[in-house]
């Protein structure tokens, strides 16, 4: 059957807005991961072949649900004749639901919720929590989150299978875990989608600077988060993520080449997440038993402030610096204090900490510390120094427009040279 054009875009539409809701409730009502995807994915089949004739339901997520549980009902009914055990289908279709009562939009976000903790829940190693994260709440497939983070499709499928066998093998329950576990499970869930986020925000490699969905999705799930569990370190986050993606339109430009933060055109910038995430980071702030990523958007917040780069308090965030570093001591956090200390002090003070870090045997595969050292060399005329940095890090960055910024820089040293 032809399904008109713009019943197709309706489902496609529905699909991408409703699929990872249906599934966070299918795995509830159904208790396990292939099973609820399977299911899933016969839902919209069917929705495919009976709406364009009989309409887009009033409900399409009640309906979707209701039409993946017994579309799962009747597989495995099939499967029961050949088995002969009929227990998980006798639990099923005993199992009375009210749909809706389990449809409205709290019960909905439990479920999301419930599988972002499933999916985060420590017996999984972190790699596992990440891609099983990605897949399952967010949709993408195994080849984008491959791709993401430079691995083979079948290492990243293999990760997957393994953690959805842990967590039905180990009986992990599918649920917020108790206020006693919170503060241990909740670092997880906000590491995991602060990963999702950075990969979106500044993608390992690949053609574009920014992946829009990967932003998206951890905003989306930030969100929902905060609605549940509004704990400091969450709001925090949220405020960090909404800062941060407040710069995405001036983060690169036509070409799609990456502009450097004191270069942005900051009327570009979205005030409306500016402004959310400053409020944010004032309420995380007030509560004093904030953590890491609040400090961060703290610091985000003081560039915010700043209409122009040459208003920026450079103090302020090195001393938001010093008190992050304290609290999470690493050699990123210390790179990124270096930068700050070199706009607040000048180029050499920046250079002789980050040439400590590098002699430390930190970051010495890391593009942006040599990427930084160069900036530093090349204002300070050490042009071969500079002209080395920027060599190692173009030898290290996978993106393509980090790429072609760094081979900008060398050509610039290059025909000053030729000047």
């Amino acid at each position: 059957m032809q399904v008109e054009p713009e019943t197709q875009q309706q489902i496609a539409t529905i699909y991408r807005n409703e699929s990872r809701r249906v599934l966070a409730t299918l795995i509830r009502l159904l208790g396990d991961f292939e099973l609820a995807e399977e299911a899933l994915q016969e839902a919209f089949a069917a929705a495919l072949k009976q709406w364009p004739t009989e309409g887009i339901p009033a409900n399409p997520r009640a309906w979707l649900v209701s039409a993946g549980r017994f579309k799962a009902i009747d597989r495995i009914r099939r499967h029961s004749r050949t088995s002969g055990s009929s227990d998980e289908l006798e639990h099923l279709v005993d199992e009375e639901i009210d749909l809706a009562t389990e449809l409205d939009e709290a019960h909905l976000a439990d479920d999301q919720l419930r599988l972002i903790f499933t999916c985060c829940h420590p017996a999984l190693a972190a790699e596992a929590q990440i891609a099983l994260t990605l897949r399952e709440v967010c949709g993408l497939t195994t080849e984008e989150i491959a791709a993401a983070f430079l691995q083979s499709t079948p290492t990243v499928a293999q990760r997957i299978v393994r953690a959805k066998n842990k967590i039905r093998d180990a009986n992990i329950p599918y649920q917020v875990p108790e206020r006693s576990e919170l503060a241990e499970r909740l670092d997880s869930v906000l590491r995991v989608l602060y990963l999702v986020f950075n990969e979106g925000y500044s993608a390992s490699s690949g053609e574009a600077v920014i992946r829009h969905d990967l932003c998206d999705e951890a905003l989306r799930l930030g969100h929902l988060l905060i609605e549940l569990i509004p704990e400091p370190e969450v709001l925090g986050l949220q405020a960090l993520m909404l800062l941060q993606a407040s710069r995405r339109a001036a983060r690169a430009g036509a070409d799609g080449e990456l502009i450097l933060l004191p270069e942005q055109d900051r009327t570009l910038w979205h005030r409306g997440q500016i402004d959310e995430g400053s409020a944010l980071v004032e309420r995380a702030l007030r509560t004093r038993r904030f953590g890491p990523y609040t400090l961060q958007a703290a610091i985000a917040a003081v560039h915010a402030e700043a209409t122009v780069a040459d208003d920026t308090d450079w103090v302020q965030i090195v001393g938001l610096y010093d008190a992050l570093l304290a609290m999470e001591p690493s050699p990123v956090v210390a790179l990124n204090r270096a930068v700050a200390v070199a706009m607040r002090d000048g180029a050499q003070a920046g250079l002789t900490l980050i040439d400590q870090l590098l002699s430390d045997n930190h970051l010495t595969d890391y593009h942006l510390a040599h990427a930084a050292r160069a900036d530093f060399c090349r204002q300070l005329g050490h042009i071969d120094d500079a002209r080395n940095a920027y060599r190692r890090a173009l030898e290290l960055a996978r993106q393509q427009p980090e790429r072609q910024f760094l081979q900008r820089r060398l050509q610039e040293l290059d025909d000053a040279d030729a000047s």
